[in-house]
C-alpha cells in the first residue's frame, strides 16, 4: 500500500506532520481530515526501489492524454482544481500522479495553472507553458488544451512514420550482419581446417573473407575501440554550439534527407506559431518560444535574425524568406496571411500542407533508402556465399584429383 507524508494543523492550531498508509492520496486526505487535520498537504513517498521501476520520465503521450482531459473536464463546467484532482486520483502512472499531486497543492496555494506547469520543463516545454499562459489571461483554457493535444498527436503521428520507414531497413541489415557473422565464424573455419587437412589452397574470395575475419579476431578489440573513441568523440563535440551546428548544417545538406527534415521543422514551426499566436501570444514571444521548439541550431540562428528585422518593422513573411529555410510556397502562404490579418489561419493551412507534403517525402526516403540497404546487404551476402560455394568446389575439384 502506498505511503504518504502529510503536514497540516489541528483544530486546537497545533502544527503536525508524519507519514500515513493509504489506498490512494484521497483516501489519506480523508483519514487525516477524520482524526482533525486541517490545512492539508500531503504528497505521496516512493521507495527507491519503486522510484527506480517506474521512473521519473513522462512520455509526450501522457501529456497528449493529460491535456485532452484537462480540457474534457473544463468543457464540462469542472474547475481546473477538481479536474487535476481527478486525474492524479485515477491515474495508473504513478509519475504522473505524483506530478498532478504537485499541480494540485501549487492550484490550493493559490498558484495558476501555467506556474504549476513551470516546475516540469522537462514534460511541458517552454512552448506549451507559454500557450497555456496566454489562455489563461483570455479565458480559452479548454479550447487550447485540446488544440494543444492535437498538436501532440500530429507530431507523434509524423514520428511513428519516421520510425516505421526505418523499420524495415533496420532489420534487413540486422539480419544480414547475423547471418554474415554465423557463416564467417563458424562455417568458414571448418572450410580452413579441411584445405589445411588436404594441403590445397583456398579460392580467392575464401581466401578474402577469411582474412578478414582473422583481422578482425585479432585486432576487433582495437576496431571497437576505435569506433567507441570516435563515438565518444562525436557525442562530446555534438554538445558544443559548434559541434551541434555543423551536425544539423549538414544533415540538412544531405540529398533527400536533408529536404525531408526541412519539411518536417517548417511543419512543427508554422503548427506551434499558429498555436502561440490563436492563443493571443504577442508575435514576437510567440516567434522565440517557437524557434527553440525546433531544437536546430541552423534554424535558431538564423530566425534570431528573423526576430531583429521584425522588430525593425519588416513583417514575418519576407525575413523568413531571406533566411533561406522556408520554401517558397510557405513564404508565399504567410504573406498572403500576413496581409490579410490572417496570420494564425494561415499558419494552420500551412502546416496542414507541409504535414501533407512531409508524408510523400518520408514515403520518398523510404522508397530510396530500402533498395540501397537491400543491394548493400545483398552484395556482402552474395559475397560470403560466393567464397563457400567457391570453398565447395575447392573440395570437390580436390576429392576428384
Amino acid at each position: 500500500m502506498p505511503k504518504f507524508a502529510y503536514a497540516g494543523v489541528t483544530i486546537d492550531g497545533r502544527t503536525v506532520k508524519g507519514t500515513t498508509k493509504a489506498a490512494s492520496r484521497g483516501d489519506a486526505e480523508v483519514a487525516l481530515y477524520e482524526r482533525e487535520v486541517r490545512d492539508l498537504r500531503v504528497t505521496e513517498k516512493k521507495s527507491i526501489l519503486r522510484y527506480e521501476i517506474s521512473g521519473p520520465r513522462i512520455k509526450r503521450e501522457e501529456v497528449m492524454h493529460l491535456s485532452r482531459q484537462i480540457a474534457a473536464f473544463l468543457r464540462a463546467g469542472l474547475p481546473i482544481l477538481e479536474a487535476v484532482h481527478t486525474i492524479g486520483a485515477e491515474s495508473e502512472n504513478s509519475s504522473v500522479r505524483r506530478m498532478m499531486n504537485q499541480i494540485e497543492d501549487g492550484l490550493r496555494s493559490g498558484d495558476r495553472f501555467s506556474d504549476c506547469l513551470d516546475a516540469f520543463p522537462k514534460v511541458f516545454p517552454p512552448f506549451y507553458r507559454g500557450i497555456v499562459r496566454s489562455a489563461e489571461l483570455t479565458g480559452e483554457l479548454d479550447t487550447v488544451l485540446a488544440r494543444l493535444s492535437g498538436y501532440i498527436e500530429r507530431d507523434l503521428q509524423a514520428r511513428r512514420k519516421i520510425k516505421s520507414a526505418l523499420m524495415y531497413p533496420l532489420i534487413v541489415s540486422l539480419m544480414s550482419v547475423v547471418t554474415v557473422l554465423v557463416l564467417a565464424i563458424y562455417v568458414l573455419p571448418k572450410f580452413e581446417d579441411f584445405f589445411a587437412d588436404l594441403d590445397a589452397e583456398l579460392p580467392l574470395p575464401t581466401r578474402i573473407l577469411l582474412g578478414f575475419t582473422d583481422f578482425l579476431g585479432r585486432w576487433g578489440w582495437a576496431v571497437g575501440l576505435g569506433l567507441a573513441t570516435a563515438l565518444l568523440l562525436y557525442l562530446a563535440a555534438v554538445q558544443t554550439r559548434r559541434g551541434a551546428y555543423a551536425r544539423d548544417a549538414l544533415l540538412l545538406k544531405v540529398p533527400v534527407l536533408g529536404e525531408t527534415i526541412q519539411y518536417a521543422l517548417v511543419e512543427r514551426f508554422c503548427r506551434v506559431l499558429a498555436s502561440m499566436v490563436s492563443a493571443g501570444v504577442n508575435l514576437t514571444e510567440s516567434l522565440a518560444v517557437t524557434t527553440e521548439a525546433l531544437r536546430n541550431r541552423v534554424y535558431i540562428r538564423r530566425l534570431g535574425e528573423v526576430t531583429e528585422q521584425m522588430l525593425e518593422g519588416q513583417g514575418i513573411a519576407s525575413p523568413l524568406g531571406r533566411t533561406g529555410l522556408f520554401p517558397g510556397t510557405a513564404t508565399q502562404m504567410l504573406r498572403v496571411g500576413e496581409d490579410t490579418g490572417s496570420l494564425d489561419t494561415q499558419l494552420e493551412v500551412t502546416a496542414e500542407y507541409y504535414e501533407t507534403e512531409l508524408d510523400y517525402k518520408i514515403a520518398k526516403l523510404t522508397a530510396l533508402f530500402e533498395p540501397i540497404v537491400i543491394v548493400v546487404m545483398g552484395l556482402i551476402v552474395g559475397f560470403v556465399a560466393v567464397a563457400l560455394v567457391s570453398a565447395m568446389y575447392g573440395i570437390f575439384n580436390q576429392v576428384e584429383m
